[in-house]
C-alpha cells in the first residue's frame, strides 16, 4: 500500500479550519483527557480512534435525520456520518500536534452496484515513532463491519471489491474534499442525503 501525501509540508496536516475546529473548547478538553489517559503517542492515537469509532454514533446506523459537519458539531451531538466523524478524529489528533489528513474510497451504497455509489471518508495519520502514515477508519463498527486500530496491516471498515467497480484512493489529502463538505452543508435530512445526496466520485 503506497500512500501518497497531497502536500509535502507536514504542517499542512496540522492546520485548524472551519471543519477541523480544534480551537473549540470542547475539542481541547476532550484531547486533554485522552492525552492524560494515554501511555504514549501511539496509545493516544488508538484511544482517540476508538473514542470516535465507538462513542460517536454513525447517523445512518441510528437512522437519525440530523446532519453534522464540523468536528465540534459532531462531538456536541454525538453523531455524524463518516465525513463528520473523520473531521472529529482529525481535529483531536491535530490538537495534539499529530499530522492527520483525509483518505477516500468509492463504495457501493448498498451491497450491490445497482444501489449506486458513494464516496467514503477515513483518515491518514502520521505516526512519528514509526515515521510512517497509516490509514484508520473511525466510521463505527456494527455486524458485518469490523475496523480496528493497527500499525502493521490495515483493518478498515470496507474491503474494496474491484469487480464491483469500487476504488481505493491512496492520496492523503490535507483538507476534507469539497464535495463531501458540500453534501453536508447543502442537505437538511441525513437519511435522504445518505441515499440520494452523497458524491459518487472525487
Amino acid at each position: 500500500m503506497n500512500l501518497v501525501c497531497e502536500s509535502q509540508f507536514i504542517n499542512d496536516y496540522l492546520i485548524v479550519t472551519e471543519e477541523i475546529d480544534y480551537d473549540h473548547h470542547l475539542i481541547a478538553e476532550l484531547t486533554s483527557k485522552l492525552v492524560a489517559s494515554s501511555q504514549d503517542q501511539v496509545d493516544f492515537i488508538k484511544k482517540s480512534y476508538e473514542f470516535v469509532r465507538d462513542e460517536i454514533d454513525h447517523s445512518w446506523d441510528i437512522q437519525s435525520s440530523r446532519i453534522t459537519c464540523s468536528a465540534s458539531e459532531t462531538l456536541i451531538h454525538g453523531e455524524g456520518i463518516c465525513y463528520a466523524k473523520a473531521n472529529l478524529f482529525c481535529a483531536i489528533l491535530r490538537r495534539a500536534g499529530i499530522p492527520t489528513g483525509f483518505c477516500y474510497q468509492r463504495l457501493t451504497i448498498g451491497d450491490t452496484p445497482d444501489t449506486g455509489y458513494c464516496i467514503h471518508a477515513l483518515n491518514g495519520v502520521y505516526v512519528q515513532n514509526f515515521e510512517k502514515w497509516i490509514r484508520l477508519d473511525p466510521r463505527g463498527n456494527k455486524p458485518g463491519i469490523h475496523a480496528e486500530f493497527s500499525l502493521d496491516e490495515e483493518k478498515l471498515a470496507f474491503p474494496i471489491r474491484e469487480d464491483y467497480d469500487e476504488a481505493d484512493y491512496l492520496t492523503i489529502y490535507k483538507s476534507p474534499n469539497a464535495k463531501t463538505v458540500g453534501a453536508l452543508k447543502s442537505n437538511t435530512d441525513c437519511i435522504n442525503m445518505y441515499l440520494h445526496g452523497l458524491p459518487d466520485h472525487l
